[in-house]
Order: C-alpha cells, then sequence, then structure tokens
C-alpha cells in the first residue's frame, strides 16, 4: 500500500524549481523556454523559442497531469526532446514544483497581478 501524499507545498517546489534554472527562468526565455503562462499552454508554442521537432509535435497541452508525467520522465514522455534533464522522480517534489509554477504565474513577475487579499 502506497502512502499518502502530502497537499503540495508550493514553498517546496520553489526550492525543487532551483533544479531547473540551470536552464529555465520564469520570465524569460534562456536554454529552454519560459515557464511563465505554462499551464494551459501547448508545448512548443512560445513564440521565437527554438523548440525541438519532437516538442513542436507533440500535440501536449501543459496541464497538472501532463506535465506531472512530463517531468518525472522527460525523455520517454516525448521522445525526442532536447530536453536532457532526466526528471523528478520523487510525486511529492513535482506536486510541489507543480503548485509553484501555478501560484509563480498569478505574480507581478509573470507580469500579472495577484488578487488582492481581503
Amino acid at each position: 500500500m502506497e502512502a499518502a501524499q502530502a497537499a503540495p507545498d508550493a514553498l517546496h517546489g520553489e526550492q525543487v524549481y532551483a533544479r531547473c534554472l540551470a536552464c529555465h527562468a520564469l520570465a524569460y526565455d534562456r536554454v529552454g523556454p519560459r515557464h511563465c503562462g505554462l499551464l494551459g499552454r501547448r508545448a512548443g508554442s512560445v513564440p521565437g523559442f527554438a523548440y525541438s521537432q519532437a516538442m513542436k509535435d507533440s500535440r501536449i497541452t501543459w496541464d497538472e497531469a501532463m506535465l506531472d508525467r512530463f517531468l518525472a520522465q522527460p525523455l520517454k514522455t516525448v521522445p525526442g526532446t532536447t530536453m536532457t534533464y532526466d526528471g523528478v522522480p520523487d510525486p511529492q517534489d513535482r506536486a510541489d514544483l507543480i503548485a509553484y509554477l501555478r501560484r509563480a504565474n498569478d505574480t507581478p513577475k509573470c507580469g500579472l497581478r495577484a488578487p488582492a487579499r481581503r
């Protein structure tokens, strides 16, 4: 029987995101494309970024389930991708990372304003 997974922790996800910083940034393209606006975006669609043909042809739209699958095994999920990272093997780390990306998208860093707190 598998242990229950804890609720996603965006703060821990930010620490996990540090692994991504070698190639990615939230608000601008580096070796890899920017992550602002990732959820809901079609893979291979950031204008001006030189994606692999495999990523452009993948027909993936990044939702949480697909991102979890890709982060677990990028090279198996999109054979031919130029992303050479082996992935994030721990399911909790992936859930936390996705929670961070969701939260980061709603910050000024990604060009959006977080909703006012009441």
